[in-house]
């Protein structure tokens, strides 16, 4: 596996992120011990989780794995912001909440830092100083190494961004948006933000929850069983009926179509086109399965060449709304 610089920080990590949703969940202790150990033996040093996942039991398990392994040897990521219990400061990127989550986190984790410590979602309640003095804090004490954030949209980063420039503060390295084939919407605003300030891009739901796997064929009418778009499921996403069109089936054509090119499963393609998009660091894999896993750490080793590439872009371009087409448009664009 290779590895990659987090936005403009000298922190190196793996091409692909082990995320961890799926422990206590999906997966019990035991098989996501074993997730961790196949993705570390793989070359992976990138474990991502929250302190919401699972209430607290993923950062649990991690915490138990970590035990007696070479903590130095990894990057342990996690985040805040949801309610973590019913008092009115439980919740939120204010600075009792921050204090309160991330001294819960380290005991969950049983480390004492965090490597990459990030915002949830943007806080509209919270002054935007307010919670990035605190962040700041954390990393001067040395409790946290760098800082991140989730699900902002691109003035809420920027401005962010901005803030932290002025003031001296510690500044964000990585972004944890919704990208893959189908959800594009990032490459607007956020993408070009990112790649002006130095900014990671970690995308979450690369497979769309499990649509971009190869399981999801042309003629469909509905969701196959067991999975997780049947009985929406995934309501973060959407439902069935809202998600598919005519563009959604001319990305899975194309995605399986170059899949049976290349001689790979759907699922390492559209890992691998993410991995090559600019901006991109690395994608945030999920697994309730050992077997799952093992294809998505398919998708390192190789890469698409650029018809390839294009050809996947091409089946999940839409019209560019104002004022982006007319930008496009402009004689005055840098490569």
């Amino acid at each position: 596996m290779e590895y990659r610089y987090l936005g403009a920080s000298g922190l190196q990590v793996s091409e692909l992120c082990l995320g961890s949703m799926t422990f206590g969940k999906e997966a019990d202790e035991s098989t996501s011990h074993q997730l961790l150990d196949r993705f570390v033996a793989a070359g992976g040093n990138f474990v991502d989780t929250a302190d919401v996942y699972g209430g607290g039991a993923s950062e649990e398990i991690i915490g138990n794995w970590l035990a007696g392994r070479d903590r130095d040897g990894l990057v342990i990521a996690t985040k805040l912001f949801w309610a973590t219990g019913p008092g009115p400061n439980d919740i939120g990127a204010g600075r009792k909440h921050i204090l309160a989550a991330v001294q819960a986190s380290l005991r969950r984790l049983r480390t004492d830092y965090i490597d990459l410590y990030q915002i949830h979602v943007f806080d509209d309640a919270t002054p935007l100083e307010e919670t990035l003095s605190t962040l700041d804090g954390l990393v001067r004490s040395g409790t946290v190494r760098h800082l991140g954030v989730s699900n902002y949209a691109a003035w809420q980063l920027q401005k962010s961004v901005d803030v932290s420039r002025q003031r001296g503060w510690e500044p964000f390295v990585a972004l944890q948006p919704l990208y893959n084939l189908l959800d594009r919407e990032i490459e607007l605003d956020l993408v070009p933000v990112c790649r002006n300030e130095g900014v990671g891009i970690v995308p979450w739901a690369p497979m769309r929850g499990g649509w971009l796997t190869g399981k999801y064929r042309r003629g469909m009418t509905e969701a196959p069983p067991d999975t997780r778009w049947e009985a929406d499921k995934q309501p973060w996403l959407g439902d069935w009926q809202s998600r598919v069109d005519e563009r959604t089936w001319q990305v899975t054509d194309a995605l399986i179509a170059v899949a049976e090119e290349v001689g790979r499963t759907p699922a390492q393609v559209a890992l691998r086109w993410l991995m090559q998009r600019p901006g991109v660091t690395a994608p945030i894999v999920g697994a309730r399965r050992v077997e799952q896993l093992d294809d998505n750490l398919g998708a390192s080793g190789w890469t698409l060449d650029d018809k390839q590439m294009d050809r996947l872009t091409a089946a999940g371009d839409q019209a560019l709304p104002y004022p982006y087409g007319y930008l496009a448009r402009s004689p005055r664009q840098r490569g």
